[in-house]
């Protein structure tokens, strides 16, 4: 059972986040989990886990972000990317669905009018699969053409994060029931 939590006091994103174990031992939440919280994201190139970044020198900043951390142990990194792309997909439906933004995904990342809105990763560490997606608040300071959430009317951020990783882990759930379900032949 994945479990979540949305993080009540804000904390800055640089990368070093997204390590084993992050979730329990700041937060005492043991096993697969996502989080949610919201902060200033500025990732350096020393911090960084996207070797295609690190190469291009693309650091990472947005004056305020949503950022999800999930951590899931006993799959492999193949899996772990599967499940990037459903957290990306399920940020992309409840932005379309209950705010009617359209949103474009390319891999990965999401698009507003052609900027861009997340930025995501997936890496494996010796014990588990670690995701790290940020959407930006306040784009401010971003070093790319970049879309935020501060420009849609009407959005709670709190409420859409908690939206989204109650839908994630839900989805989650979902399938690993709908593997339960089958008879093998």
């Amino acid at each position: 059972m994945m479990k979540t939590k949305l993080i009540d006091e804000e904390i800055k994103y640089t990368g070093l986040e997204l390590a084993p174990h992050w979730i329990y031992k700041n937060f005492k939440i043991q096993g697969d989990a996502i989080v949610a919280f919201l902060g200033e994201c500025e990732v350096k190139l020393t911090e960084m886990v996207d070797v295609e970044d690190v190469i291009n020198n693309e650091p990472i900043y947005s004056k305020k972000m949503i950022n999800f951390i999930c951590e899931t142990f006993n799959i492999g990194m193949v899996e772990g990317v599967l499940r990037q792309r459903l957290l990306i997909t399920t940020l992309k439906e409840v932005l379309e669905q209950d705010y009617n933004i359209k949103v474009v995904r390319d891999g990965d990342d999401l698009f507003i009018d052609g900027k861009k809105l997340s930025v995501s990763i997936a890496t494996k560490s010796a014990t588990s699969v670690l995701i790290h997606t940020g959407v930006n608040i306040d784009s401010t300071g971003a070093p790319v053409d970049a879309a935020e959430l501060n420009s849609i009317k009407g959005i709670d951020t709190r409420k859409f994060a908690q939206k989204v990783i109650e839908k994630y882990a839900n989805e989650i759930e979902d399938i690993v029931l709908a593997t339960t379900k089958v008879s093998g032949r």
